[in-house]
């Protein structure tokens, strides 16, 4: 079939099949052996499947209520899945052969932190329709399929025998060589229901998440740039500070140099002073920044997670900005004679 290529690791390779809307309306479906005849296709590497069990829930044990199972779906899997989709175990195992014949199950990242299940052990179970499984592995996030992330995997023989799996896949996904994945691609929807093309909804994973990174470049470059306006505005407040504090402070600033004071040391007070000023209102403002992301991800039932390194960044931020803002009133004050500043007051 042909080896690896550069596009597995960001899945520009990697096309998904999954069943669209039926011809006379209601939703399609993909026949049992879609799988077996995509793999027919020349230029494909890998195919692996998943099928969703519909009508199953899962829940931590029986003593939750039903319908709150948190969003979480049941799938058959193929043991190939992991490979296809180069995604890994975070804890535990991944199933096998031997595991996939009995009630056990691995769970997606979110799947897990909702069930509370940290760890896999034979003592962790969770309750599948109406079967405990065992607990035996638990997914890193899957960037490529972020369904699988709120999803708990089944073997496909447990599935037939115990969750009334009918065989019907509805999401294959198909690792393709890099030179032939629009090939590939234009058959799909013919060779995985060739009745019923029409009802075949084909796409590629890497167009969503390059869209998704798109969106969040977007996203962080309107944040900066109404940052940068912050600061603008910080730095004019600071420059219209200073400027006014020159103004009313005339007869200190000939005082002082009457008595002898330099250029340079009225110019150093004025600037320390706006340096001062700034880096007070960085502090605040970082402090409430703070607080707010906090107070936000505690809501969420997040981690709260601030980068020091963001923080001293703002800081520095408005000490630079505040230097630069306090120099120009800071050379005015020093430039007042003694006797205009006193003859002002």
């Amino acid at each position: 079939m042909g080896g690896s290529g550069p596009g597995d690791g960001v899945g520009t390779n990697l096309l998904t099949v999954a069943p669209g809307d039926a011809l006379f309306g209601g939703n399609a479906t993909l026949p049992e052996e879609s799988a077996a005849m995509i793999r027919r296709i020349e230029g494909t590497e890998q195919v692996t499947s998943v099928g969703k069990l519909d009508q199953i829930s899962v829940y931590r044990n029986d003593k939750i209520l039903k319908g709150e199972s948190g969003g979480i779906t049941a799938y058959a899997a193929d043991l190939d899945l992991l490979t296809a989709l180069k995604a890994r175990v975070a804890v535990g195992n991944w199933l096998n052969a031997a595991t996939a014949r009995y009630p056990t199950v691995v769970l997606g990242h979110t799947a897990a932190a909702r069930l509370g299940v940290t760890r896999p052990s034979p003592d962790t179970q969770v309750l599948v329709g109406d079967t405990y499984h065992t607990v035996v592995g638990i997914l890193d996030p899957v960037e490529l399929a972020p369904e699988l992330d709120t999803a708990v995997l089944v073997g496909g023989e447990t599935a037939r025998l115990r969750l009334g799996f009918d065989g019907r896949p509805t999401t294959i996904y198909v690792r393709s060589r890099d030179d032939a994945v629009v090939r590939v691609r234009d058959l799909l929807a013919a060779t995985a229901n060739p009745e019923h093309p029409s009802e075949v909804k084909v796409s590629r994973p890497s167009d969503a998440l390059a869209a998704k990174q798109a969106a969040d470049q977007a996203f962080t470059g309107l944040l900066l740039g109404l940052g940068a306006v912050a600061l603008l505005v910080g730095g004019v407040g600071v420059a219209n500070t200073m400027v006014i504090s020159v103004l009313e402070r005339r007869g200190e600033i000939g005082l002082r140099r009457a008595l002898g004071a330099t250029r340079g040391q009225i110019r150093g007070q004025f600037l320390v002073e706006a340096v001062v000023l700034s880096a007070l209102g960085g502090l605040a403002g970082a402090v409430l920044g703070c607080l707010v992301t906090a107070g936000y991800a505690l809501s969420q039932g997040w981690q709260t997670a601030i980068p020091l390194s963001a923080v001293a960044a703002g800081v520095g931020a408005t000490v630079v900005i505040g230097a630069l803002a306090g120099l120009w009133p800071a050379v005015r004050a020093a430039r007042l004679a003694p006797t205009q500043a006193l003859s002002a007051t």
